[in-house]
């Protein structure tokens, strides 16, 4: 921080004698006192002190009499109504209404402080360094916490902050870092823990009213306020790129910090996690997006049970959409199928070279049952309304023809 005297915007006060200011008028009267007055310089001189004291105590006085006159002729009169006392503030329904939504809900609302270990340069020393912040909300009793995995990503220690300013060490419950969801734990007094009231997100409607709680910027607990602007939005995973459905697009101001923060709806029940902006500069631009409650009841429910999501798998990996585009077809092109993944046991043929080092194409997806995959996009899609053990038929285009390759879907290793 640069220090103040260096600002040369910066106003240093000075110490001063006080210079009352005095009236124009008032000053020349002064002034006529002075001329008129029967002590000249040479008589003063020559008097005994105690009479030079009474002159002045009289001299004094007569110039204080003066001021008070004149400053009498010049203020105004006091108004008897000049200091009436403003009436209590009056607050609509719907004001009311949302400081009590904000005073209700900021309890069960926590600032997450991400620390990364740092070696000191000079000393060797190992020290904890903040590299980031979010927010999270109280999900249960027991003491879970909900944030974003982003929030949490690359921390060596994790630090929450509880509304009344306690503080706890956080551990990792566990993640899906394909949804952007992070359960944690702290071990804190249950008097203490407000569970957010959870709601649902199945029937929310464009244009109802939304309230994001959270503490950008590192700022305390902060309401915003807006509307639902689009449903069925679909995003991509800030870890992984793979895409996230069924997001809710809010015009409720979301900056850094907010992320990891409760979506409430008006009546105060959580209907999504805070986790984008779409801004070119990095503040909120009035495009914010949130990750559905029920997608995230499933998963948080996953993570508190198993420590982990049990998301099914095909078990291959796959092409680039531009490499695809190249070759003037449309789907999924197999570069890999491991032999004991889902799609290698059932027979997916993986891009390989031949004897004489020419590249001959893997299988390309075209459709699960009968779903049409143009993209990895499509291909996620699918996959996340299947469960473990579930079977598809999956076909391909192999050369020239077209197959049709049964797979049971197996949970990721």
């Amino acid at each position: 921080m640069a220090d103040e005297d260096d600002d040369p915007n910066h106003l240093t006060p000075h110490c001063c004698p006080f210079v009352p200011s005095i009236p124009r008028r008032l000053g020349a009267h002064l002034v006529a006192l002075e001329l008129h007055s029967p002590w000249s310089s040479s008589t003063l001189l020559s008097i005994p002190s105690k009479v030079e004291a009474s002159v002045c105590v009289s001299g004094l006085a007569i110039c204080i009499a003066s001021l008070v006159i004149a400053l009498s002729a010049v203020a105004p009169p006091l108004d008897a109504h000049a200091f009436v006392t403003a009436p209590p503030r009056k607050l609509q329904s719907d004001e009311l209404a949302t400081v009590q939504l904000f005073k209700l809900n900021t309890p069960s609302v926590v600032y997450i402080t991400n620390l990364a270990a740092r070696r000191d340069a000079f000393t060797l020393d190992v020290l904890e360094v903040p590299q980031g912040s979010g927010s999270g909300f109280v999900w249960d009793k027991e003491g879970h916490v909900v944030t974003n995995f982003h929030v949490i990503r690359g921390a060596s220690d994790l630090r929450v902050t509880l509304a009344d300013q306690s503080v706890y060490e956080a551990d990792v419950v566990g993640f899906d870092e394909d949804k952007d969801v992070a359960v944690l734990h702290i071990d804190a007094p249950r008097d203490r823990l407000k569970p957010i009231p959870v709601g649902t997100s199945s029937d929310l409607l464009v244009g109802q009213k939304v309230y994001a709680i959270g503490n950008p910027f590192g700022l305390d607990h902060t309401l915003t306020t807006g509307v639902i602007s689009g449903l069925r939005r679909e995003i991509s995973s800030a870890a992984t790129g793979r895409p996230i459905q069924d997001v809710i697009q809010t015009d409720a101001a979301i900056n850094p910090g907010n992320s990891g923060g409760p979506l409430l709806d008006s009546s105060g029940d959580l209907i999504g996690i805070n986790t984008a902006i779409y801004s070119p500069s990095g503040a909120s631009s009035g495009v914010g997006f949130s990750i559905p409650v029920d997608t995230v009841s499933g998963i948080v429910e996953q993570l508190i049970k198993y420590g982990r999501v049990t998301r099914p798998v095909l078990g291959i990996t796959f092409a680039p959409e531009q490499s695809v585009e190249q070759l003037g077809v449309s789907g999924v092109l197999v570069l890999d199928a491991p032999p004991g993944g889902p799609a290698g046991k059932a027979g997916l043929r993986p891009t390989k070279r031949d004897g004489y080092g020419r590249l001959v194409l893997g299988d390309i997806i075209t459709s699960i049952n009968n779903q049409k995959i143009s993209n990895g996009s499509d291909l996620y899609r699918v996959l996340d309304r299947c469960k473990v053990g579930d079977k598809i038929t999956v076909e391909v285009l192999r050369g020239e023809e077209t197959v049709k390759i049964p797979i049971t879907l197996e949970p990721r290793a």
